[in-house]
């Protein structure tokens, strides 16, 4: 009797935590931040941004339309998308596109890749395409952003996995994009990167603000808020959702929206990150 009572309680807790993350794992998450710079020029104040990552080929309502009513209730300013968008594991591109298409029409879209692009053979067709739907395809290139005649530069990088495999080189290979991209012209600069890992590197280039994915959140979250593993950063990762602050440098990092090799997240719902610019006295 005391063993059926056990392994019925262990089922009744496997179900639970099963249908909690079957809804967890489609309950869009809308999550507002401001970040706070005296470089923000005085016609930023204000400036929002709505950052996207990691979609992994993931399907928000018919053509994409919860995912698109989020982005449009942050009345972003301008979209950032940095990577993922696709999965080398679930080939397929129609949802990635059905994003862009109602996303261009919401706001200006950029766009950097994450490492499933790098590896993926269908990047070559869906980059044409995105750009004919309208979106910036920041490749290692960098872009100025205008707004009642003051400036911020915004620049984004491809995934260091289109060069190598080997993590290892990573940290001096963005160091060498960056010192391509960014130019020493004194403006506030903003980085759509995959990689969060490398803040130290983004920091030391003189970037002010970046926006990052690739970590999921953690993809399982402790109740007090610590994710659990993340590529490149292992467990317990460092960075893995929301701000950081470190040596006059801010990054914001994305949970993302998909999943990808761990088919499930805990305590981590998909979102949609509205970040705000505000001049700082």
């Amino acid at each position: 009797m005391v063993v059926l009572i056990v392994a019925a309680a262990v089922l009744v807790v496997f179900a639970v935590v099963c249908l909690w993350g079957a809804w967890e794992n489609t309950a869009l998450q809308l999550h507002s931040i401001a970040v706070r710079d005296e470089k923000i020029p005085d016609a930023f104040d204000g400036f929002t941004f709505a950052h996207v990552s990691d979609l992994h080929n993931t399907q928000f309502g018919e053509d994409q339309s919860r995912l698109a009513e989020l982005l449009a209730g942050a009345k972003p300013d301008v979209i950032v998308v940095t990577g993922d968008v696709i999965d080398k594991r679930r080939p397929g591109t129609e949802h990635a596109l059905d994003f862009f298409e109602r996303a261009v029409r919401i706001a200006p879209v950029y766009y950097v890749t994450g490492n499933h692009e790098a590896v993926s053979k269908e990047y070559p067709d869906l980059r044409e395409k995105m750009e004919k739907l309208g979106v910036t395809v920041l490749d290692n290139r960098a872009v100025d952003l205008e707004r009642g005649g003051a400036h911020i530069t915004l620049a984004g990088v491809d995934d260091p996995m289109f060069r190598t495999a080997e993590a290892d080189k990573n940290a001096s290979l963005m160091r060498e994009k960056l010192a391509h991209v960014l130019a020493d012209n004194g403006q506030y600069t903003v980085l759509l990167t995959h990689r969060p890992e490398l803040f130290g590197v983004y920091r030391e280039a003189g970037v002010d603000l970046a926006f990052a994915g690739h970590a999921h959140g953690g993809q399982f979250r402790l109740p007090w808020g610590k994710g659990i593993v993340a590529p490149n950063q292992g467990l317990f990762p460092k960075y893995t959702q929301g701000q950081y602050h470190e040596e006059n440098g801010d990054m914001v990092v994305s949970r993302g929206l998909g999943n990808s090799s761990i088919p499930i997240r805990l305590n981590n719902r998909p979102e949609v990150v509205a970040v705000t610019l505000k001049k700082a006295d």
